[in-house]
């Protein structure tokens, strides 16, 4: 069963290796070429992340250097490849295609230079998030919460991102940023987040966030990180565990927004039976215990194409 995968941070992996690295078949790589067409992954979206571990001075030019790899190395060498320019491309995609797409995962790079971004969206990018767990310019993130939320620098942000059909990702946003993006926005989703019921953790999002996105019929994508998927209740953490905040997003109404988005290469813990992209039919598997094949075709891509169909 073909699967949409909202996030991963191959790029940031490929940009921080301290030698060459293959795309396609590194072992260091969860989200590798291989990997992904094991796990019959018919939708990557890569991650452009330059928040860590870079100095503060090259952090726009190692986003463009990230930008540079998706363009050489993940779609420029390999013809079953496909990069996402518009949304109506997913409808073309062949068996054994895997469609491309560019993201921003926080808005640090541009500090508070609006054309650094328009530069940025030039290539293609479908999907950003402001903020990644630390305060920037644009809004304070996840486990950074200064008090001031969306600024007005990113108010201007948010209106270049509606203007030009860019998804806003709350993933990373703290709550009271949340709640500022949340009427400005024109699209929006949470990429990569769990329930904060199930694992209280900074990173997930609250009942009344996800009943909020899903009154605004904004998709809501999990991730399979084990801390916040169970904290640090399990030193073993299984596919049941992930399913669970499926059930709990869906037991809210929002059986019609689930989505995936793994983090791979972004994670260091990884789920008994999905330690990488090519276990990925393990956890369709799973799925298809609990709910019909329809359902699951809907969690795995139909819910996420049929959002990105109504942006116009």
């Amino acid at each position: 069963m073909k699967v949409y995968d909202l996030h991963c941070d191959v790029l940031y992996k490929l940009a921080k290796a301290e030698g060459p690295m293959s795309f396609v078949d590194s072992p260091k790589l969860q989200a590798s070429k291989k990997n992904l067409e094991a796990g019959e992954i018919a939708l990557q979206v890569f991650a452009v992340f330059v928040s860590e571990g870079f100095p503060k001075e090259q952090l726009f030019l190692e986003a463009i250097r990230q930008i540079e790899f998706f363009h050489t190395e993940i779609v420029g060498k390999h013809d079953n490849i496909i990069p996402i320019y518009e949304w109506e491309q997913l409808k073309t995609l062949k068996d054994g295609q895997i469609g491309a797409v560019l993201s921003l995962e926080g808005l640090d790079m541009i500090g508070g230079d609006l054309y650094k971004l328009k530069l940025l969206l030039s290539h293609g990018v479908k999907l950003v998030g402001l903020t990644w767990n630390g305060a920037n310019k644009v809004a304070d993130g996840s486990f950074e919460e200064s008090g001031t939320g969306l600024t007005p620098f990113g108010e201007e942000v948010l209106s270049l991102l509606n203007e030009q059909k860019v998804i806003v990702d709350v993933s990373h946003l703290s709550e009271q940023s949340f709640w500022d993006v949340l009427p400005k926005a024109k699209w929006l989703m949470a990429s990569h987040s769990n329930s904060r019921t199930l694992c209280d953790s900074a990173r997930n999002l609250n009942d009344k966030q996800i009943n909020a996105l899903i009154a605004r019929n904004s998709p809501i994508h999990v991730v399979y990180y084990p801390p916040f998927i169970n904290g640090a209740e399990k030193s073993v953490v299984g596919l049941e565990d992930l399913v669970k905040h499926i059930e709990h997003i869906v037991s809210l109404g929002g059986k019609h927004l689930i989505g995936l988005g793994s983090d791979f290469d972004g994670i260091s813990e990884v789920i008994l039976g999905l330690e990488d992209a090519s276990k990925t039919q393990n956890l369709v598997m799973k799925l298809l215990e609990t709910y019909t094949t329809e359902e699951v075709v809907g969690i795995t891509s139909q819910n996420f194409e049929r959002f990105v169909m109504g942006i116009s």
